[in-house]
Order: structure tokens, then C-alpha cells, then sequence
């Protein structure tokens, strides 16, 4: 069992040990989203990693924006599923996201990086994320649970405007 893990084996967001899917009622638009993000992964452009990432994003309106990652030979610009699926939902209208899902090819489900984490918070803090592979398993987590204490408007505007105030 893993450091931290409770004593019954489960993982936090309630996610159960064996990482098996557990959509339970009310979850079929989840199910949708998470087959969005994997019919999105197969235009991933990952040729110098080879690890392809799909990823899907619904809005509170219930649209669903997805994103696939885009490698370049300069990597610091490549760009992640996750951001590019938000992006995405921006560019559209859409800044109140209420749940993500990224597929990759891991032996267990990936999690997004920690710059994805940030902007998924950014615009969905409640936010339920569903992480899949390509074999079948499926988790449910929250992005409070993948980036606990995350620096967010509540924090920096105060910061900007103290700035600003004091010049």
C-alpha cells in the first residue's frame, strides 16, 4: 500500500484500489466525455515522445471542447491535451469548466502536468477530472485533489492591485 494511503486500500477522491471504472448514476455524461477525449487522442502529434494524450472538457453550458497534445522539435513549446482542450473552450466563450477527462497510454491512468493542473483550475476549481488509458481503467479524482492549495485569482489579484495601489 502506498505512503498515505487509508487503511483500506481506497485512494483519495474515492477512487477504488483497482482502478477499474466506477461511472455510477449520473455519470453518463462523464462516460461522453471520457469517450470524447479518447476519440480526440488518436490525432495527437507526439512524434518525438510517442506519448500520445487525449483530453475533453465540458463547460457548465454542457458543450464539450477537446484537445490533443502537439509536440514541435523545440519542446519547451509544446502544448498539452489538457490546454489545448481548455484553450479551446476559452477561445469559444466558455470559461466555467465543470469536468475534464484525459486518456493517455500509461499502464494506469497519467495525470495531467503540473502547468495543465494549474489551468484546469484556473477555470474549473470545483472541477471533477477523470483520468482513463487505453485499456480500459478508468479514476475519478478533482482537481482539488491534484493540485491542493493552488494558486488561483484569490490570490494573486489582491497581490496586483496591493501593487498598484502602492505606486
Amino acid at each position: 500500500m502506498p505512503v498515505g494511503s487509508p487503511p483500506d486500500g481506497s485512494r483519495p477522491g474515492g477512487r477504488p484500489p483497482d482502478g477499474k471504472a466506477r461511472l455510477g448514476e449520473g455519470d453518463a455524461g462523464d462516460a461522453e466525455l471520457i469517450a470524447a477525449a479518447i476519440a480526440v487522442r488518436r490525432h495527437a502529434f507526439a512524434p518525438y515522445s510517442g506519448y500520445a494524450v487525449g483530453a475533453a472538457v465540458r463547460a457548465r453550458s454542457g458543450r464539450i471542447f477537446t484537445g490533443c497534445n502537439v509536440e514541435v522539435a523545440s519542446f519547451s513549446h509544446t502544448c498539452c491535451a489538457e490546454r489545448v482542450a481548455v484553450f479551446k473552450a476559452v477561445s469559444e466563450g466558455e470559461r466555467d469548466l465543470i469536468a475534464a477527462a484525459i486518456i493517455t497510454g500509461d499502464d494506469r491512468p497519467g495525470t495531467p502536468c503540473g502547468a495543465c493542473r494549474q489551468v484546469l483550475h484556473e477555470f474549473g476549481p470545483e472541477m471533477v477530472v477523470w483520468l482513463a488509458n487505453d485499456r480500459g481503467a478508468v479514476e475519478r479524482t478533482t482537481i482539488e485533489e491534484l493540485l491542493p492549495g493552488a494558486f488561483g485569482p484569490g490570490w494573486v489579484l489582491p497581490i496586483i492591485r496591493r501593487y498598484h495601489n502602492d505606486r
